[in-house]
């Protein structure tokens, strides 16, 4: 036996449901809306809009989304994420346990930690698959590693991997992933990220800065190296460098949209529609934001938006594929980690 002390490398998504039925949507649902990192208003309120409303009215249509997502492997999200950790301990060896953990469901991150404390870790490195960072996110999965650790007598040496939004061997593989497609044959490329309400990207903003100029968010400084929107569009300007896009052939927008107030701006569904009455016929879209293919990429982009879009006059919508479950990524991960 290895007198060798071991490190844990935990591998985070956000979470799906267990099965694409409405009872598992509601129960991810629940869990997941009632995070005050996720809905960040009061509790009481907050408890009433999840079980009240969202949950209930919500898990139905869900579910009918979830089951146009689900494959003969289950979630994609999930069934991506197990095969790229086998592919990461493989490629760590032995003196590393590496498990995967999702914020929500199952497995759960308390889980996941529980086994690596089994093995006799002295220091565990977490490794969130959201490159860029937001309190929703990348915080929350935070938040709950540290929850769960305060309940041991003896916490070991923990990492955390807050952000990656220009991190070269992911950039490269979002290009190589793109270079698939013909890109001259395109009318406009999309870099379609998730959405986060505005009100959060103020929260996070220390320096009065936030929303302050149209272009606040087009470059990365100290100032808001750490807001979602600005991280996304460092991302979005090092994959266009790759592959020698010109400004006026992209456009950065959000998706995913809940509630009436403002979020993100542009919403991706209002940038489709406008190119399409404007006459383009084939977009090409990445979801940088998402690593793993999963109900936003699959379901939201490749068919709804793109019923949407043929609606307007629109002919065609590809969708650059996830990182996934890509050796090279699994590789630029274990790279990274093992120097951690």
């Amino acid at each position: 036996m290895s007198n060798t002390a071991k490190t844990g490398i935990l591998i985070v998504n956000l979470g799906t449901p267990d099965e694409p039925k409405r009872s598992a949507v509601y129960r991810y649902l629940k869990q997941f809306l009632l995070d005050p990192r996720v809905i960040d208003i009061n509790p009481i309120a907050r408890n009433l809009l999840v079980r009240g409303i969202i949950a209930p009215f919500r898990s139905g249509k869900s579910a009918k989304a979830y089951q146009e997502l689900w494959t003969e492997n289950g979630s994609p999200l999930k069934y991506y994420g197990f095969r790229l950790v086998e592919q990461i301990q493989q490629l760590m060896g032995p003196d590393y346990i590496v498990e995967l953990a999702m914020r929500y469901q199952s497995p759960s991150i308390e889980t996941a930690i529980q086994k690596m404390m089994a093995e006799k870790v002295e220091k565990i490195v977490v490794f969130s698959l959201f490159p860029q960072y937001a309190s929703a996110t990348t915080g929350s999965v935070h938040e709950e590693v540290m929850r769960v650790l305060t309940k041991q007598q003896i916490i070991p040496s923990v990492d955390f991997i807050s952000n990656y939004p220009t991190w070269a061997p992911m950039i490269a593989l979002y290009a190589q992933n793109a270079r698939k497609f013909d890109l001259a044959s395109y009318d406009h490329i999309l870099f379609s990220y998730h959405g986060l309400p505005q009100r959060q990207l103020r929260k996070g903003d220390q320096f009065n800065h936030c929303l302050k100029s149209a272009d606040c968010c087009q470059t990365l400084t100290p100032t808001n190296q750490f807001c979602y929107s600005a991280q996304c569009y460092a991302t979005t300007q090092a994959i266009a460098a790759q592959l020698d896009l010109k400004p006026e052939q992209y456009t950065v927008c959000f998706q995913s949209r809940l509630g009436a107030d403002p979020w993100t701006q542009p919403y991706t569904v209002r940038t489709i529609e406008a190119l399409a009455k404007s006459g383009a016929k084939r977009l090409l879209v990445f979801c940088p934001a998402f690593t793993a293919d999963c109900l936003e990429t699959i379901v939201e982009i490749g068919s709804e938006y793109k019923e949407d879009f043929e609606k307007w006059g629109g002919e065609h919508i590809d969708l650059v594929p996830s990182l996934n479950d890509a050796p090279g990524w699994a590789s630029a991960i274990a790279n990274r980690l093992g120097s951690a």
